[in-house]
């Protein structure tokens, strides 16, 4: 199975520990970058823990979550080689991955349900990237 990097802020730390719980039982390898209770911090600072583990080949692809999904993702997208995409449901999900060849996507806790997160997080995972004339534009965000 994968290895796969997770990191929240406050707000997305309870969905963090469901998402983490529910990937360790699917056989996936966890790599936590925090946080590890619900007291305030900051997002930019578990965005970028993520998007380091990936970039730098600790994990194969992350996943982060804050309130709403978008700063923590940006955060994240911050970090060189890395494609990150907010999403909030299985459509997004699975095209992100396809199409843009996303290492870390986001989800808004407060956006969707715990379920609806789940279900997110298959359709990514379930997903490859389709390359072809996709190709091109990944090399083009690269490039950036």
């Amino acid at each position: 199975m994968s290895v796969i990097a997770l990191g929240a802020d406050h707000a997305g730390f309870a969905l963090k520990q469901i998402i983490a719980e529910y990937l360790s039982g699917e056989g996936h390898e966890i790599v936590d970058c925090g946080t590890h209770d619900e007291s305030r911090v900051d997002y930019p600072d578990y965005g970028a823990a993520v998007g380091m583990s990936v970039a730098n080949r600790g994990a194969e692809c992350g996943l982060v979550v804050c309130g709403s999904g978008i700063g923590i993702v940006m955060a994240a997208g911050k970090v060189p080689g890395i494609r990150a995409a907010t999403v909030h449901d299985v459509t997004t999900a699975r095209a992100c991955r396809e199409h843009n060849d996303a290492n870390v996507i986001g989800i808004g806790a407060r956006m969707v349900g715990e379920q609806t997160a789940l279900e997110i997080v298959d359709a990514y995972l379930g997903a490859s990237f389709q390359g072809g004339r996709h190709q091109q534009r990944v090399e083009k965000l690269d490039a950036i």
